[in-house]
């Protein structure tokens, strides 16, 4: 049991009561949630800096685990634990994890910049101390709503809330920017940027947020929260082991090992929910997914985050491994400038993510959550009918009105969310949509990268015969290349490496042609003309589902309900043992 003794108040900048604690409150906690989004994407656009740091080819066939691990480890970590630690934080004090949350985040980041190693054992390094890194990333982003919606009215939780998850989505690509800009100065750079902010916000945190809460009663429902673990991380892990190629076949969702994650893991998250319904205190109060703008808001929200996970690395292949290079950039530079050229994008976002949630406190969410899943709908079919080798501004325009879809949709759908749960049930609540948002930018790289990889094992390979025999290949060679599953080239793209020279490289075929037909394969519009009809046949595939998914997450959102609102009995200061009939108030219309 919680002690029953009220929490001594903590001095600080500013007590509880004061006028602006609420704006301090949402400094911090964007200032959080910014950091940890950004370290989630800040290595996708770096790893080519890393791999070359560490003297390590990602590429090789033993090295693609370290490749995806590097990839995927703090997005799926994060989803994991988002919603133990917004458990913890309705226990213990959302703001006593929040600000340990800082303390792990900074001191992984500090270890992430002195890597000891090279190679294998320096890959090694660097994921374990991601994932460490994650557990205070997961700390941060499951109590930074929670505490906004305790600190602020809900006449002005829109605005609050649509700050804070802007800067969340925003964060993804901000990260893609920074670390362009990053990795051409020096690989440690990237992980360097997070510590003078890890530092500012930790003594920042300690100082200046207080515990305003409602605590729920209970201890830590240790079953639930490890077959909870256990579950999403193995079929999260299977799902992004199905990319890669198992025997004949292109991608691996035959392999016994990917099936055993993705079937165990969907058992033990069925074991997880018999746990929830028998023990006296869950980790997650199943009675939450009685309420109607719970339920269909997570589920606009994790349609809307598979997609923008989607469109994420679909542009990045697009830019960097078609578009850049046909417009004289080299491939080592590609990564800085795709950030660069996503600009757009984030700008959309950051222009109304703020607009629809101030509105929303106002005229409600249904509204701007569904149009603005609409709007991103038709920017994904608009996508499918410009050319390949586009005009940068018509580019722009669509991926602007994408981003500002994704905002009229983020901010009002959480602040919904948020409104419609019991005050002693925030953190929770909060750590469950984080899982959802953070598990669908885990699940898009399974889902986009297989359906991409799909169109393009279509034509792919008859593309990639022809193309190399004419500058010289031999048929034997060739036919080998064209047999390789695509995943290779997509990475190849993804990373801002030479397709063809990693491709034909270990063959050695590249040292028996001719320099003008080596400096045709491997400059810088041979492959993506090459690869531009088959991809616009894989990105087919790919925008119409996540159009798709836009337009059924639009659909859960006009039917979320009136109510965003969650109406609670007074408030109990945190360490005052909440009585058993004011929890039972609290969820009495759940």
């Amino acid at each position: 049991m919680p002690d029953t003794k009220p929490a001594r108040e903590r001095t600080g900048m500013f007590n509880r009561d004061h006028p602006n604690y609420k704006w301090i409150a949402l400094s911090n906690t964007t200032l959080g949630i910014l950091m940890a989004t950004i370290n989630g994407s800040i290595v996708l656009i770096s790893l080519p800096a890393i791999f070359t740091g560490i003297k390590l080819n990602p590429l090789e066939p033993g090295n693609v685990s370290y490749l995806l691990w590097m990839l995927m480890g703090y997005i799926l970590v994060t989803a994991v634990l988002v919603v133990s630690f917004g458990r913890l934080g309705d226990i213990y004090g959302r703001v006593r994890i929040y600000s340990l949350g800082f303390v792990i985040f900074t001191v992984a980041a500090i270890a992430l910049v002195f890597d000891p190693f090279q190679g294998g054992s320096g890959a090694l390094w660097l994921i374990g101390w991601r994932v460490v890194q994650a557990v205070g990333g997961s700390m941060l982003f499951a109590n930074s709503t929670a505490i906004l919606t305790d600190a602020f009215p809900p006449n002005r939780r829109g605005l609050a809330i649509g700050v804070n998850q802007i800067a969340a989505i925003a964060g993804t690509f901000l990260g893609l920017i920074v670390g362009g800009v990053l990795a051409s100065i020096d690989w440690h750079a990237i992980f360097i940027v997070s510590v003078p902010f890890g530092i500012l916000g930790t003594i920042w945190s300690y100082k200046s947020l207080h515990e305003v809460s409602v605590r729920a009663e209970g201890k830590v429902d240790w079953p639930g929260n490890i077959v909870f673990a256990i579950g999403l991380t193995s079929l999260l892990a299977g799902i992004t082991y199905g990319i890669q190629p198992y025997g004949d076949s292109s991608t691996g969702w035959a392999n016994p090992w990917v099936l055993a994650g993705i079937i165990g893991g969907i058992a033990l998250l069925v074991v997880f929910v018999l746990i929830e319904q028998r023990v006296q205190y869950p980790m997650f109060n199943l009675k939450l997914f009685r309420i109607r703008a719970f339920v269909f808001g997570n589920l606009a929200g994790l349609l809307a985050s598979i997609g923008r996970g989607g469109l994420q690395f679909m542009l990045i292949i697009w830019l960097q491994g078609i578009w850049l290079p046909l417009h004289g950039y080299s491939y080592e530079s590609t990564p800085f400038w795709a950030g660069i050229y996503l600009l757009p994008l984030t700008v959309g976002f950051l222009v109304s993510g703020p607009i629809s949630g101030t509105l929303s406190d106002r005229f409600g969410a249904r509204a701007f959550a569904s149009g603005g899943l609409l709007l991103v709908a038709v920017t994904f079919v608009a996508l499918l009918f410009i050319p390949v080798n586009f005009e940068y501004w018509v580019f722009a325009v669509l991926t602007f009105l994408n981003g500002v879809g994704s905002g009229m949709f983020a901010a009002p759908n959480r602040t919904a969310i948020m409104n419609s749960v019991p005050a002693n049930q925030r953190g929770a609540a909060s750590g469950m949509t984080g899982t959802f948002q953070n598990a669908g930018n885990s699940l898009s790289i399974g889902i986009f990268f297989s359906l991409m990889i799909a169109g393009l094992a279509a034509t792919l390979p008859t593309a990639l015969r022809d193309g190399l025999t004419s500058h010289g290949v031999s048929s034997t060679i060739a036919n080998q290349v064209a047999a390789t599953p695509p995943v290779g080239s997509l990475f190849a793209a993804f990373l801002g490496y030479n397709p063809i020279a990693s491709i034909l490289g270990p063959t050695g075929a590249l040292d028996t042609l001719s320099a003008a037909n080596q400096a045709a394969l491997t400059g810088k519009a041979f492959f993506p003309q090459l690869i531009s009809e088959p991809f616009h046949s894989g990105l087919v595939i790919v925008f119409v589902a996540a159009a798709i998914m836009s337009v059924i997450g639009a659909l859960a959102s006009v039917v979320m309900g009136g109510k965003y609102v969650h109406v609670d009995t007074a408030a109990v200061p945190v360490g005052q043992r909440n009585a058993p009939s004011q929890t039972a108030d609290a969820l009495s219309d759940v």
